[in-house]
């Protein structure tokens, strides 16, 4: 049984980070810090060693000045209205976002000042907000992308037990289609031996084509630090039969390179086949290329 999660108040220094590495997008928006997705495979879960918490499912922070500092910085005469990358570490539309409501504020602000966003989830309640989302499409780029990573229902359940069902989040895809945003679906992380079989992404490539997506992104499983003690705990507890194998896969933080080639092999093959491009970024070049002399012309 889930622990029920605990809900913090905290107030942050500044909404947005800036990455190191710029493309395809420069800066980082994380409302919440910790999950209750609770995906057993979450790469985040070292950030609560910050914060001097083990809980990073049931112990969640809420940044309730969040929406005021956003402000303060994409009013800045500084600011150039860059992509931002929002839930790149935690799911802006966990369940804590269904008390809090900061995401419509933040949407807001970015139709107030026309900045281009990413967002990826693994939950419809982005749906609640799909009047705003489609009145920035209409603005700047918006890419909402679904994380789905398998259609077997009982096996989704285990890996990412606080997420909406795939075919939920399928159907949030396809609503999206119906406004300007990029729509794309994230296939990551590919599970070695338990999510990888070409009925599995056979499955998720047709739901894809089904519903328009602009692009499909794959992205082979990496275990490191606090995640792969996670990982290895729940194969251990659900899967026990797994584990001989996932340990010799995953002898460092990556799958081993051989098995890497050989499933991207099959999964070009079937996003080829159902004619789903590869491309995360072009949607993205195209939008902003088109809105470029524009939104120059606005900054003067």
């Amino acid at each position: 049984m889930e622990a029920i999660p605990t809900y913090k108040e905290i107030q942050c220094e500044s909404a947005l980070n800036e990455l190191k590495r710029k493309i395809p997008f420069g800066w980082d928006l994380n409302i919440y810090r910790g999950c209750s997705h609770a995906c057993r495979y979450c790469y985040a879960i070292y950030s609560h060693g910050y914060l001097n918490s083990e809980g990073f499912f049931d112990d969640i922070y809420v940044k309730t000045n969040i929406v005021e500092k956003l402000e303060q910085e994409l009013s800045s005469p500084k600011w150039k209205r860059e992509v931002i990358n929002i839930g790149g570490v935690t799911d802006s539309y966990q369940k804590a976002e269904e008390t809090y409501q900061l995401m419509p504020e933040i949407l807001k602000l970015l139709i107030k000042y026309k900045t281009p966003a990413i967002i990826s989830t693994k939950s419809n309640l982005v749906l609640r907000d799909f009047d705003l989302i489609n009145e920035l499409s209409q603005i700047t780029y918006i890419n909402i992308a679904a994380t789905i990573t398998c259609m077997d229902e009982d096996v989704r359940k285990k890996i990412e037990p606080g997420g909406a069902p795939s075919a939920e989040r399928f159907d949030m895809l396809k609503q999206f289609r119906k406004t300007n945003a990029s729509v794309g679906l994230h296939v990551m992380p590919i599970i070695p031996f338990l999510t990888d079989s070409r009925e599995n992404f056979e499955a998720l490539c047709a739901h894809a084509k089904e519903c328009g997506v602009h692009y499909l992104l794959p992205g082979v499983l990496y275990l490191r630090g606090a995640t792969r003690k996670v990982f290895f705990d729940f194969i251990q507890r659900d899967f026990p039969h797994l584990a001989p194998q996932l340990q010799a896969l995953y002898k460092t933080g990556a799958a081993d390179k051989n098995y890497k080639d050989q499933l991207y092999v099959m999964v070009n093959e079937l996003r080829s086949h159902y004619g789903i491009s590869s491309s995360y970024s072009q949607p993205m070049k195209e939008k902003i290329l088109k809105d470029k002399s524009y939104i120059q012309k606005d900054l003067l």
